[in-house]
């Protein structure tokens, strides 16, 4: 899954961007988070999906941490929603532990393909949830992308398995983490958020990691540290293309790591893809791009308005 912090998305600087630039860091981003879905699906397959994420978020937290040592911790972390900016951190650490869950029970690319339909469901939560102005051509975009839905769960021709319910429950919770971001946007920085979501979320894995403890060989344990590793290193370029351009232009190519993720999934873990979640999957894909430009459109007229143009 995307494990692109929304607080991050939430940015949208007013001048400066160079667009190129933050496009070719955000696809580098997704490359690494990609590749570590696929290290965290093989590592779950001997170990618990809270060991592997307690390992992923200490890296997580370590680039926080560090990040705040050098702004200043109360600085950093100084907010105007501080119990709702731990929640997210604790909800996020836990949807990733339940995802992690599905890579490993499902697969990467069913699993990501029904992770393709969290932006349209944010969409269509921000209406009553955030109070926020839906158009008809997203409730529209919304609505292609639940047929695309269906096409992969295909309710009626199969059973509702275990499986497919952890990944539509990691679905849901990434999206209500999108939901509360959004909502904690509109009085903390972007940065803010960021440090709300590793500090907690690392607190979170370090007070229930342990109790999934479990010894890994030295091939696991190699694979763990370049998890870590490229973890730091894509949450360094993930804020390096938020720095770079505007969230609305760059954050539509997040949908290539379900792409990158997938073919993972296929090429290296041998997962069987069945036409219906190829064709689910793209239906779904191309109704959250539309929804993407839709919101761009929306956020250019909205300024050009506020600027008197």
């Amino acid at each position: 899954m995307a494990k692109i912090p929304a607080a991050l998305a939430a940015a949208n600087p007013a001048g400066g961007t160079n667009t190129l630039r933050g496009v070719a860091f955000m696809v580098a981003a997704t490359i690494i988070f990609a590749a570590q879905d696929g290290l965290s699906k093989a590592l779950a397959e001997n170990h618990s999906a809270v060991f592997v994420t307690m390992w992923r978020y200490w890296a997580f937290g370590a680039v926080c941490l560090v990040l705040l040592w050098r702004t200043g911790f109360r600085a950093g972390l100084a907010s105007g929603q501080p119990r709702l900016q731990i929640a997210r951190g604790v909800l996020l650490a836990i949807e990733i532990c339940v995802a992690i869950a599905a890579f490993a029970l499902l697969g990467l690319a069913p699993s990501h393909a029904i992770f393709a339909f969290m932006p349209l469901l944010v969409v269509a939560l921000s209406g009553p949830v955030l109070g926020e102005k839906v158009g008809w051509r997203r409730w529209a975009a919304v609505g292609v992308g639940l047929i695309g839905m269906l096409l992969i769960i295909r309710p009626g021709t199969r059973a509702l398995t275990p499986e497919l319910g952890v990944a539509i429950l990691a679905m849901a919770m990434f999206s209500a983490y999108q939901l509360t971001t959004r909502r904690v946007s509109r009085t903390d920085t972007a940065m803010t958020s960021f440090y709300y979501t590793g500090v907690f979320g690392a607190l979170t894995m370090t007070l229930i990691g342990p109790w999934f403890w479990t010894w890994m060989t030295a091939w696991e344990a190699v694979m763990m540290a370049i998890l870590c590793v490229t973890g730091m290193t894509g949450h360094f370029l993930l804020i390096k293309a938020f720095e770079a351009a505007e969230a609305s232009a760059i954050q539509p190519f997040t949908y290539l790591q379900t792409v990158i993720a997938s073919a993972i999934g296929v090429a290296i873990f041998g997962e069987i893809v069945s036409p219906w979640t190829i064709v689910g999957g793209a239906i779904v894909i191309g109704a959250g791009l539309f929804a993407f430009w839709r919101e761009r459109v929306r956020a250019k007229a909205a300024l050009a308005a506020e600027g008197g143009v």
